[in-house]
Formats: C-alpha cells, sequence, structure tokens
C-alpha cells in the first residue's frame, strides 16, 4: 500500500523535474507515464484514487525516490564530479559530443543522474535497459515527451523535429557498451540529423573501449563514423597511472563519507570497503552507511 507520506515525497519530487522539463504538461504527462488528466488532478493535490499503486511505485523509480526512509545520499563536489559535469555542460551548451571510458563504481552513473535532474531538456538513458534500435528510441521519445509508440518512423521522425525545436538538448548514453549493433548504427543517424541542435554524451566502463576499438580494427561499418562524432578520443577522469589513480578515488569515496555521515570513521570504512585492488567501492559505501544511518 502506497502511504500518503510517500505519495507526498513523490509528488515533491514530480514537481522538482517538471521545473526542468521545457515541454507542456501534456508532454511531461507522457514521459512519465500517465496520462495529462491524471497528471492535472495529482498535480492539484487530489491523489485520491488518480493512480494505482503500480503506478505510483513506476513513478517513485522514475523520479528515484526510495519507498523506505532511507537517508538521502547527498551529491558531493568530488573530482570524478566535477569532470563528468563539466563535460556535460560542454556538450549541451555547445550541442557537440563527448566519450567516457572509465572504471566502473566511481560516480559516473550518479553524476549523469543528477545532471538530468537538475538541467533542462537532458535526458539519461541506461542503455543496458534498451539494447535494441527501437527500444532506445522510443524510450528517449518518451523522455522527452513526445510519445514512444505507434509507427517507429513516426517516432524516430518526430523525435527529430522536436530535439530542433528545443533549447540545448542532450542525451546522455550510460552503459553504452550494452547497446547492440543496430542501436549504435541508429545513434549515428540521430547524431546526423540533429548536429548542431543536440549534444550528445556516451559513457561506459573500459569494456566500451574494448567493442569499439575491436569494432573499428575489424572494419565494421559505422564504427569509425560514430568514434569520429563522439570526438576521435576515449575521456577518463581516473589517471593512468596505479598509484595515482588509487589516491585519487580514496580521496574521491573519502569527501563522499564525511559529506554523508560526519561521525563515520572515515579510515576505517574505507579500508572495510576497498578491494585487493586498494579502490573503495562506492556501491559498498552506500550499503555501510545506510547500516549507521
Amino acid at each position: 500500500m502506497i502511504t500518503k507520506e510517500l505519495q507526498q515525497r513523490i509528488l515533491e519530487a514530480l514537481q522538482q523535474s517538471r521545473e526542468n522539463f521545457t515541454g507542456s504538461d501534456s508532454k511531461f504527462s507522457v514521459s512519465i507515464g500517465i496520462n495529462a488528466a491524471q497528471y492535472s488532478r495529482i498535480k492539484n493535490g487530489d491523489t485520491e484514487k488518480v493512480l494505482s499503486d503500480a503506478q505510483w511505485i513506476s513513478l517513485a523509480r522514475r523520479m528515484g525516490v526510495s519507498p523506505t526512509n532511507a537517508p538521502e545520499w547527498k551529491t558531493v563536489n568530488t573530482p570524478v564530479f566535477r569532470f563528468i559535469s563539466t563535460q556535460l555542460e560542454f556538450c549541451r551548451e555547445k550541442s557537440t559530443s563527448a566519450l567516457l571510458c572509465d572504471l566502473s563504481d566511481i560516480g559516473k552513473t550518479y553524476t549523469a543522474v543528477h545532471y538530468a535532474k537538475t538541467h533542462k531538456n537532458v535526458v539519461y538513458v541506461d542503455c543496458s535497459q534498451v539494447k535494441t534500435k527501437q527500444k532506445l528510441v522510443r524510450y528517449i521519445a518518451k523522455e522527452f515527451g513526445v510519445g514512444g509508440t505507434g509507427k517507429y518512423s513516426d517516432v524516430y521522425e518526430n523525435l527529430v523535429f522536436y530535439l530542433k525545436t528545443l533549447p540545448t538538448p542532450l542525451i546522455i548514453l550510460d552503459e553504452a557498451g550494452d547497446l547492440d549493433y543496430s542501436a549504435f548504427l541508429e545513434i549515428k543517424a540521430l547524431w546526423n540529423a540533429t548536429e548542431l541542435a543536440c549534444g550528445w554524451y556516451m559513457m561506459g566502463a573500459d569494456g566500451l573501449k574494448e567493442k569499439i576499438r575491436r569494432a573499428i580494427d575489424g572494419k565494421k561499418v559505422g564504427y569509425t563514423e560514430i568514434f569520429s562524432r563522439f570526438g576521435k578520443r576515449y575521456g577518463k577522469v581516473i589517471p593512468m597511472a596505479r598509484e595515482e589513480g588509487e589516491k585519487m578515488l580514496q580521496a574521491n569515496a573519502a569527501m563522499i563519507i564525511k559529506a554523508n555521515s560526519p561521525d563515520a570513521e572515515v579510515n576505517k570504512l574505507l579500508r572495510s570497503t576497498m578491494g585487493e585492488d586498494n579502490v573503495p567501492s562506492l556501491r559498498r559505501i552506500y550499503k555501510e552507511l545506510a547500516k549507521i544511518a
């Protein structure tokens, strides 16, 4: 059963999301998966029997609202957060593209999701959930409020047209290494169709870098063009030198611990969440901090 308290937190998150959405209420309702009449009612405080529990749960998931009273993760201006945020801002403002291939569990996804939540006309895509061409394009169209159902060619053309009407839209492709071949080719087509009208940012772990390299070396059609369109370089936050990289990641994690739990024993928590590579796990840190909150 969805409690009134959880409904209120979801509504607050929806209000914040709406402020960063340029389109109409009707388009916004499409982007969050409910109809315009339902959105109009809940926006005005009428929540009684308007949405099902399943719809409330879906909204909570989309808005990143925890169903429990777990403490909210505080955003920290770490070196990783600053680097990625700066790149995202540049791609958005200049309607250009960039590619980031770096270690997993360093805060890439958190930074990208936070940026999308706090800036207008920015869509974050977890490509591991929409691996095919059709799923990818329909998802992006839905997130912009264009609508992802109907004939695919119409969805594609409507999305391209709408992106050209927006001021500085940005599409963030996370876990891009999970996309299948046809989806990669469709990204190239979308990039071509929205050149100088939309920014793109592709992210992944080192596996994405190897996937692109192998495809280019194997002369697989489209990958050289995609690599060119995303800047012809593999961006990286963490220094290549092992010792420097370890120091940066440990400092990164220590800043997050201090901000989210001022009373925690930082060094002890760091040690307990490090692997054999001397690198702390942000996922494990979050779990440990949740226990002592």
